[in-house]
């Protein structure tokens, strides 16, 4: 069988409080926050593996999700769905962080207009085909729309 090992794509992302939209007005989260967002995607299990690192990230997660440490599907400058939900990192203020992998089908715990989870029907291989329509972000407490973020293109 295949390795979730084995990646059709992989994605390094610089995640920064500037990039932070409520919709498509800026919402800069903490000034000194960074994340780093690394992911592998297998398509054809439908898997991603992921090692994710915040630095100076104050404070408790909160979103209305399972977690709040996603994969939202917008355009930059725009806010959007979430698709996947990560364990959310865990350390101190100064540095937290996850690792693993997780395969589809995923959920979000988010329900769209429509009453489905926004995971639903969410596919890795729609990440391979448009990554710049989708953004990764981490929610605290004190920045509820988004502490960081950074588009995958």
């Amino acid at each position: 069988g295949a390795s979730p090992f084995q990646y059709s794509s992989t994605f390094n992302v610089i995640a920064l409080p500037s990039e932070v939209r409520n919709g498509t007005t800026p919402t800069p989260g903490a000034p000194e926050a960074q994340g780093f967002f690394n992911y592998g995607i297998n398509a054809e299990l439908d898997t991603i593996c992921y090692n994710i690192t915040l630095l100076n990230v104050a404070g408790d997660f909160s979103s209305p999700a399972l977690t709040a440490t996603h994969i939202h599907e917008a355009a930059i400058g725009t806010s959007g769905p979430p698709r996947i939900a990560f364990p959310n990192p865990v350390g101190d203020d100064l540095r937290k962080s996850t690792a693993g992998c997780m395969t589809g089908p995923f959920t979000t715990g988010v329900k769209a207009a429509d009453g489905t989870d926004t995971g639903a029907g969410f596919r890795l291989s729609m990440i391979e085909a448009n990554p710049a329509g989708f953004f990764t972000d981490s929610h605290t407490a004190l920045f509820p729309v988004g502490v960081v973020r950074g588009q995958l293109a």
